[in-house]
Parts: structure tokens; sequence; C-alpha cells
């Protein structure tokens, strides 16, 4: 088809379709959000699979991560024959022949971790205690607000000092700077000599890690923790009427290396030596944020798949929409189309016509559709206002709700726009070439007596 012929044609396919504005308007229409459906999907999609990305990112892709698991009663087992005290997870034994064998690891850091009330004068906060050393700052991306972090003086002398995290400072310290002041943790106070950054809490990733909300911790060096807090390793906690404990050695501990190619094998290195310290208990896990992240971008793929595929549907019901139309269109010009037989054009004519209709049909819904696809971020955002506004206030599920929608961000992936178009051109090409094969049908005088 020449180019002439071209610029011919689309005018007056365009004519064509103006005669009934609201008719093909309407058509239009399922073209525009079968469009825009695929885009904001696959945004939605992008979005939640960059955010998993990033959280497993911030846990390290060059990390190892050894934790205690606590397992059934049944299979665990107690101290000094008292079965209400449980013994398990990740032993001194275990992290001193980590240091010992991987011989490239760039740190080994130990946590130990308990819940404690903290107070400083009549406030109190129910805060995460963590025993550790001074890697852990850089090894979950925290930020110093104030002061300093633990430093390695601090764990050889097991001091008494304590960095806190920025709610914690925020809650006990509302009105004054915490720096140089005293926290009491159970009956031991400890000297403040840092306040970390705000950080966004991470999520529970597959099953596999624990959400973890690093903005209510109180950081102690591990000597200290163990030497005041703990007694032998054993962790009691009383309540009103209840009373508990475990002996713990280690909660964790992360491995950091200095090349992501090796983090697989040293991680099967690792899991060999548990398995000989431990047994048939089950009660630690390696978890390895490299191995996550592959599983994060295969889930994306899936999600992609999937959801597109159900926007795709509107898709095809746009180009429903566009066969009825146009078949109904065929049955009103019938006597146009054996006028224009009578005159010469040939069938091949006929079939062109009609499906340069549906093409400037689907064309021009798919571009308006690409349009407000570009803008699936802003319009989301009304959305997430809306319904923290007027939904969630009167949902008894609110702060979970409202956590989802917060941390939601579409991303429009740039790829998703023009595959979109070109679906919406071949579904508006598909669905119109029946009714327009059937309009080159139509016999010349037959069409010519058409009332």
């Amino acid at each position: 088809m020449s180019l002439t012929r071209l610029f011919q044609i689309i005018p007056l396919a365009m004519k064509s379709l103006l005669l009934h504005k609201l008719r093909s308007g309407l058509t239009i229409l399922g073209i525009v959000f079968g469009v825009f459906s695929v885009i904001a999907m696959l945004a939605i999609g992008e979005g939640a699979s960059i955010q998993a990305q990033k959280q497993v990112l911030d846990l390290g892709a060059t990390n190892i991560i050894v934790r205690s698991v606590k397992p059934p009663r049944e299979t665990s087992s107690s101290v000094g024959g008292n079965s209400s005290v449980l013994r398990y997870g990740v032993k001194h034994k275990d992290y001193d022949q980590i240091v010992g064998n991987i011989s490239n690891a760039a740190t080994v850091i130990p946590i130990r971790e308990t819940s404690k009330e903290a107070r400083y004068l009549h406030r109190s906060l129910n805060s995460r205690i963590v025993g550790t050393t001074a890697d852990y700052l850089s090894a979950n991306n925290l930020g110093l607000a104030q002061g300093r972090f633990l430093g390695d003086a601090d764990n050889r002398g097991g001091d008494n000092v304590a960095v806190l995290a920025a709610e914690t400072a925020e809650t006990l310290f509302p009105f004054e700077d915490p720096l140089e002041k005293k926290v009491r943790i159970g009956n031991i106070f400890f000297d403040i000599i840092g306040v970390t950054k705000r950080r966004t809490a991470s999520a529970a990733i597959g099953g596999s890690l624990s959400g973890q909300d690093f903005n209510k911790d109180i950081y102690i060096p591990l000597k200290a923790f163990q030497r005041r807090l703990v007694l032998n390793d054993l962790d009691i906690q009383r309540g009103s009427g209840s009373f508990s404990a475990e002996y713990v050695e280690l909660n964790q501990v992360t491995v950091k290396l200095t090349n992501a190619d090796e983090v697989i094998r040293t991680a099967e290195a690792i899991r060999e030596t548990l398995a000989l310290n431990h047994g048939d208990v089950k009660d630690t896990d390696v978890v390895v944020p490299l191995e996550l992240l592959k599983q994060a971008d295969q889930l994306r793929k899936i999600f992609n798949v999937v959801l597109g595929s159900i926007a795709l549907i509107s898709l095809v019901v746009g180009g429903i929409g566009i066969m009825n139309i146009m078949l109904a269109t065929v049955t009103e010009r019938t006597r146009e189309i054996g006028i224009r037989r009578a005159l010469g054009a040939q069938r091949r004519d006929i079939t062109v016509q009609f499906l340069a209709e549906t093409i400037v049909l689907s064309g021009s819904g798919g571009l308006v559709g690409v349009g407000l696809g570009l803008a699936t971020p802003i319009l989301f955002g009304w959305v997430r206002n809306f319904v923290n506004a007027y939904v969630l206030d009167h949902s008894a599920d609110a702060s979970e709700l409202g956590r989802i929608f917060s941390e939601m961000q579409p991303q429009v992936a740039i790829w998703s726009l023009p595959v979109a178009f070109c679906f919406s051109v071949t579904i508006g090409i598909g669905f119109g070439l029946y009714p327009a094969r059937a309009a080159a049908r139509l016999d010349p005088i037959e069409a010519l007596r058409h009332e």
C-alpha cells in the first residue's frame, strides 16, 4: 500500500467513526481500560518485586545468616534435667568453627538477643536488646544520628555502654539529648554513647526470615550482654504469674564474604558444619540472601505473567466490543458498500477500509491507555490516600492494611508501554478482520437493493 493511499484511507476512517461519536467513544473506552490495566498491573507487580528485592539486598548479597530456630519441645534438649528450660540454637562452638574454617569471610558477627524493659526515669519501653560487635552497624545498613557505635574496645572490656535505635531514643528521651545519659535495662545501668538513624522495617521474606523493626532496638557489647543480662547463656523471663527460661548461646551469626560468587558454596560448607554439631535436631537455619534474591526475581517473572494475562483479558473484551460495533456498522453501511463496489472498488479496498477503522479505534484507545498507564503511580497515590482516609479508619485491620498500602510503590516498566500498545492494535486487527471480510463479501447487487 502506497503512502499516499494510506493518507487517504486514515482520514476517511476517522470521518466515518466521527459520524457516531458516542458509539466510537465507548468502543475506544474498552481498549483504553484494557491497555491501562495491562500497564497498571505490571507496574504494581514490578513495584512489589523491587520492594522485595530491596529488602533482600538490605540483608546483604554477600551475607550468610546463620540463625537459631526454636524446635518443637519434644525434639529439643533441656538443661540440667529441667524440662521447662529449653536448650537450642547456634552454639559458641559453631561460631568458633565458622571463624576458623571460613577463610574467605570478611567479617563474622555474633548476635545475642532478648526482650527486656528499658527505662529512663518514669519512661519505659519494651525493647529488643541486641548484644553484638562493632561490625553490626555496617552489616545491617544502619546509620548513626548521634555519637558513635560500639567499638572493639567496648567488647573486649564488656563495658556497660549502649546505642539506642531511633524510636527507642524518641520514647525514652522525648525532650532531651540521650547522649551521656544512662538507660536501665533490667537492673543494670548502661551509658548511652550513640543513637542510630531511623530505618525502614524489613518484612518477613518467604518464611525464611522474620520481619524485623530496627527502630526499637538497644545495642550493647556482646560480652556485657553475656555477663549482665543472662546467666551462663540462660535467659530467664519473668512476668506477672509467668516464668520462662531458654538456654541459647547465640541467636544469630552473620557471615559477610568478600566475593558474591563464593556465597552458595560457603553456605553449603556452613550447613555441613551445623549438621555435624547438631545432629538430627533442626534448631538452626542458614539463610542466604543471594538465594532469596534469585527466588524474588523468579517470582517477579511469574507475577508479571499472571498479572499481565489477567489484564489481557480486558483487552480481549475490548476487542470483542470492536467486533460487535464493526458488524453493526457493516449492516448499517450495506448500501454504501454496494455503491462503492458498483463504482469499481475491489473486495480488497473494502477490507482495507474497514480494517483502517478498527486500527484507528484500537490505536487511539491504545495511545490514551498508555498515557493513563504512565500516570499509574499518581493514580495509585490518590487511591491510597482515599483508602487511608475513608476505609482504613473504619477497619479492624487498619494497621496491617495501612502498612501494606503505604509500602506499595508501583513502578511503570518501560517495556510494558509498547507491548501493551502493540497488543491493542493487534487485537483490534484480529477482531476487526471478520467484520471487514464480511463487508467485502457482500454481493454488490444485493447491497444496492438494501434499505
